[in-house]
């Protein structure tokens, strides 16, 4: 197999069709892999999470020059070290991985592990690869190629992802809530719609101003101080270019509830893999006693159930509410890999 690296960004520019055909494909197909993602995450450096990094991405090809792998890495300095990481580490990309199908992971990941050995960055020292889904067959793989080169691996658990089948319809879904949960979102959604003069949701559409629907949404965030410390104006232009080209790329999800032409609360995810995956959200907390927030995500849930996707997924944290909208957790993992002489 042949590894070559993706050094300039016209060249990661002009990967898009080729990245996202072998992502449906490969052992981890989800949204903050797609080009589109990880494009607007480069562009301003996970919104200013990191101040500088250089392009390492792998591309492996077979013998007849078919791409076969992608393994989407930058190099940064952490803590004075010399660290291959993947683009979209760590805190905007829920989860992250290699993209290759199953039957090529260990082969192309051996042939990476090389091919990094002998031309990658001078002197790198460590591979850390946050938020990877624990099912994946790429940590195991990647763990027992290093380990035959005497080289220190851990493995750890990160963050639970709660995540909740779609089966059957709403009443289905429902059922399976726990009774005083059930109780609650039945009661707050009933509530809303018949004691809340002029309540409605609307979901932005492919020609909507995602400009503005952006703005609205940063605006409802920033109402939570913490969220509001969080976005800085780099982040806020990586809200930006990330909503642009989800929506332009079609897996964008953003959903406001109104009351009048008051904006109560917004949710920002992404429709992507058929299932809805849960990725922000803000509030109007002068309508906090009607249970904007709860209101909403109920009703993206029955759009979800009503329009066939198969999973909610809420992705990393394990807050209650998740839980008590069903949730089941599973797990993300970082390998961090020290390289030997």
């Amino acid at each position: 197999m042949e590894i070559r690296f993706v050094r300039d960004e016209e060249t990661f520019e002009s990967r898009c069709a080729i990245w996202n055909q072998l992502l449906a494909k490969s052992i981890s197909d989800v949204p903050f892999l797609r080009h589109e993602f990880l494009r607007a995450w480069w562009s301003t450096m996970g919104g200013g999470e990191w101040t500088s990094g250089e392009l390492w991405i792998g591309e492996g090809r077979d013998s007849q020059g078919e791409l076969i792998g992608i393994a989407p890495l930058f190099l940064s300095s952490v803590a004075g070290r010399r660290t291959l990481m993947f683009i979209g580490s760590h805190e905007i990309a829920d989860y992250l991985d290699f993209i290759t199908p199953v039957e090529s992971c260990g082969s192309f990941l051996e042939a990476l592990l090389d091919a990094l050995v002998d031309r990658g960055p001078d002197g790198w020292e460590i591979l850390d690869l946050y938020n990877i889904p624990e099912e994946s067959p790429s940590p195991n793989a990647l763990e027992n190629i290093a380990q035959k080169r005497k080289w220190r691996v851990r493995q750890e658990i990160l963050n639970p992802c709660p995540w909740v089948a779609l089966d059957g319809d709403w009443e289905d879904y429902l059922s399976r809530l726990d009774k005083k949960q059930r109780h609650e979102l039945r009661r707050k959604m009933r509530r809303a719609e018949k004691h809340i003069p002029g309540i409605t949701w609307e979901v932005v559409k492919p020609g909507d101003d995602i400009g503005r629907a952006t703005d609205v949404f940063l605006t409802l965030m920033a109402q939570d101080p913490h969220k509001a410390e969080f976005l800085t104006a780099e982040m806020r232009t990586q809200f930006h270019k990330l909503a642009h080209s989800a929506q332009q790329a079609g897996w964008l999800h953003l959903s406001f509830l109104k009351v009048g032409d008051q904006f109560a609360a917004g949710y920002l995810n992404f429709d992507y893999a058929n299932r809805i995956w849960i990725y922000n959200s803000g509030m109007d907390l002068t309508f906090r006693n009607a249970s904007p927030g709860w209101v909403l995500i109920g009703q993206i849930i029955r759009w979800g159930v009503e329009n066939n996707r198969n999973a909610v997924d809420f992705l990393r944290g394990d807050e209650d509410y998740k839980y008590r909208l069903g949730g089941q957790d599973r797990s993300i993992v970082r390998l961090t890999i020290e390289r030997g002489p």
